[in-house]
């Protein structure tokens, strides 16, 4: 890997990892639905200023309903139950939360037949869910004492849906757009997404007021953590192996931990010790054995675009 591809890298993590924090900002003044379709709009009209000016093919019209299905499982569901989950769970939780979702995208490709599982992966997903119950065990006593034990948990669950959502939708790009453009799936999944929540964010509950800092955090996470970081993604896909990029995930949570604590919040020690469980299931969810590493390789998973939060 250049230099150049390991400081995109970690910029990319950076941005991503970001989206947490900012989630928290937004949803001060704008409902979790308007904070997902802000993101939405801003995403995307970022990602169709780049489809036109790289002139990129527009997909067939037999693939919206494919790419409907995709944005409401990668975008529409779980950028709302983030931004709802937010409002009870700190965001260095819930980017830990997050880092489940290639545990839920291993998962469905099992129960699809795409994938394959070892002792290794299978320890690499007891681990990962062991690292997510000690966080939140850890965290649920502190946190409960401001917002309730039942939010608290509530907020998790929400979270821990969203995560799930991802892992779907990554396994359902991968079966229904195969060969479709990434830079294409990701503006018409951000676009579609938008156009079925607009309709919800309208007759639901509407912000009571707007401060700059709210407004500066959706337009943010919009344009940066759901346009420009969709760029860096394809970036490095052109660049560097699918594994390495995909690496990316394991930085989400670290990042979490850093923006959490920039703004305030409270980062106990189960937090990191989660975090190191989480990212050693991780790690073992991509190591195969030697005689079965060529098989392994030829059926694991693409990364998809739009797997983080």
């Amino acid at each position: 890997m250049k230099l150049r591809d390991a400081l995109e890298m970690l910029l990319l993590s950076a941005v991503w990892g970001a989206s947490f924090i900012l989630i928290k900002l937004s949803g001060i003044d704008l409902p979790p639905v308007w904070v997902a379709v802000g993101r939405l709009t801003f995403g995307s009209l970022f990602l169709w200023t780049v489809l036109k000016l790289g002139r990129h093919k527009l997909p067939p019209l037999k693939l919206i309903g494919a790419l409907l299905v995709v944005g409401i499982l990668n975008n529409a569901l779980p950028f709302c139950f983030f931004a709802w989950g937010e409002q009870t769970v700190p965001s260095s939780i819930a980017a830990i939360i997050n880092a489940t979702t290639p545990i839920w995208a291993l998962l469905f490709g099992l129960s699809l037949g795409t994938a394959h599982a070892t002792r290794l992966t299978a320890a690499g997903v007891v681990l990962g869910f062991l690292g997510v119950l000690a966080v939140v065990y850890g965290h649920a006593e502190g946190v409960a004492a401001a917002t309730g034990s039942r939010g608290f948990l509530f907020g998790v669950i929400l979270i821990a849906i969203a995560s799930l959502s991802y892992g779907a939708g990554a396994v359902a790009a991968k079966r229904w757009l195969h060969g479709v453009e990434p830079v294409v799936i990701a503006t018409f999944q951000l676009t579609l997404a938008c156009l079925v929540l607009l309709p919800i964010a309208i007759v639901g509950p509407h912000p009571a007021a707007i401060h700059f800092k709210s407004l500066a955090a959706v337009t943010v996470l919009g344009v940066f953590g759901s346009g420009l970081a969709y760029l860096l993604f394809f970036r490095l896909l052109a660049n560097i192996s699918p594994t390495r990029t995909v690496a990316v995930t394991y930085l989400l949570p670290i990042w979490g931990l850093f923006w959490g604590f920039i703004a305030g919040e409270q980062i106990r020690w189960t937090a990191l010790a989660g975090v190191a469980v989480v990212l050693s299931g991780l790690v073992l969810l991509n190591l195969h054995p030697a005689s079965q590493k060529t098989k392994a390789i030829a059926a694991a998973p693409k990364p998809c675009p739009a797997e983080q939060a």
